[in-house]
């Protein structure tokens, strides 16, 4: 083990030549460095903030859905109790093919538009309510908001937020002040908690992504704390929550049925989106931290991985600024956001595809009104947000 801490903390990876680890183990009276061992402080916040979170959304969140008319929708047909489907759903598939479709009538002696229909109706089982997502995006939007906010009244007093050159001065002898400190591990332990109440949460199709999503951001962000580099992460935080609280906003306006406010919130976000990622990002924060950065402090193997991350980031930005830009066009030229196909309740009437993948009655269904669960489709529709959208803040 003393061999492989020796290898991971590898003082010639870390840091800037001439400089070594114990140059940073004890400052001045008074003075504090960043040291990886803080990071250990995160878990326990991070359990605090689910638990606030829980609480939140159960004494805040839901009596505002109630005054906004959300409530918790129930199913309206539930799956017959089936053993053999059951272990089939759990097991094998959700979605099961022409091949598992014939094999299952086979089986029971159902015809296969039966067990189609038993399938759609075990899915709506699990589809989470409206009520649900209000409060979850209603906690997130408070904690962006929040955050953009601290954000910006700590950096505005900070002379990196105005002169980037700052963030490499006397690098990495730079004092961790307390502000500093606690918008790092409060930014992080907020994604900690992502981490954990990804279980508990909307189950998504995008479930993979999302978890890779927050793994990939708890790491950035460490990285940077153990390496020093708070001043300019501060700086990338900030710019990615000045777009996610707006998103988060219209998905509350989209759940309370107020379609006006919510193409307008969204679009809104799109503009946000493109000046912070597309303009701000590149030549603010790319700008310092590889010209800058080079001319100050000069290159070394982390500072290689930094800035690559950081690269990766950005074309991460212009294909997310390329979704974002069809769903505004969409809510602009159409006058609607369209539907999330992740996570709502399937219709009773949804096409069934036959055994051949044929649809006998897509003719019929052309040119009749969409319908989900007996209501309009202003009764349940819900933002399409695209996998790579929906948590926007990654770094």
């Amino acid at each position: 083990m003393a061999a492989l801490s020796a290898w991971f903390w590898n003082e010639r990876f870390w840091l800037p030549h001439n400089v070594t680890w114990a140059d940073l183990a004890d400052p001045a009276p008074g003075v504090e460095y960043p040291k990886a061992r803080h990071l250990l402080s995160v878990l326990p916040l991070a359990v605090g903030i689910f638990a606030v979170r829980i609480l939140f959304e159960r004494f805040i969140a839901s009596p505002c859905a109630f005054l906004l008319h959300i409530h918790a929708a129930s199913v309206h047909w539930r799956a017959t109790p089936n053993t053999v489907l059951e272990k089939v759903f759990t097991s094998i598939t959700k979605c099961p093919d022409s091949r598992h479709l014939d094999g299952l009538s086979k089986q029971l002696d159902w015809d296969v538009r039966k067990v189609q229909r038993w399938f759609r109706h075990r899915r709506n089982q699990d589809k989470p309510s409206i009520l649900t997502k209000f409060c979850e995006s209603m906690w997130r939007l408070i904690f962006y908001l929040f955050m953009f906010t601290y954000g910006i009244c700590f950096l505005w007093q900070c002379p990196w937020m105005w002169d980037t050159h700052h963030c490499w001065y006397n690098y990495p002898y730079q004092v961790l002040t307390p502000g500093l400190y606690h918008y790092y591990v409060t930014e992080l332990g907020f994604y900690w908690s992502l981490m954990f109440s990804q279980f508990t949460d909307i189950k998504r199709k995008d479930f993979p992504i999302m978890f890779i999503h927050h793994l990939a951001t708890v790491s950035l962000i460490s990285f940077s704390y153990a390496n020093n580099m708070l001043r300019v992460g501060s700086l990338v935080m900030c710019v990615h929550d000045a777009s996610d609280f707006l998103l988060e906003a219209a998905k509350l306006a989209n759940y309370a049925k107020y379609q006006r406010l919510c193409d307008f919130l969204f679009v809104l976000f799109a503009v946000v989106f493109f000046i912070t990622r597309l303009v701000i990002y590149p030549l603010w924060i790319l700008n310092t931290t590889l010209f800058e950065s080079w001319e100050i402090i000069g290159p070394y193997p982390s500072w290689w991985l930094f800035n690559s991350l950081l690269l990766v980031l950005q074309v991460l930005h212009v294909i997310w600024s390329y979704l974002i830009a069809g769903i505004a066009y969409k809510a602009l030229v159409r006058g609607k956001v369209s539907k999330d196909d992740r996570s709502d309740v399937e219709s009773s009437s949804e096409e069934e595809v036959d055994t051949n993948g044929t649809n006998d009655r897509g003719v019929k269904r052309a040119f009749s009104p969409k319908v989900e669960n007996g209501t309009n489709d202003h009764a349940v529709t819900t933002i399409t947000w695209p996998q790579q959208i929906r948590s926007s803040s990654s770094w």
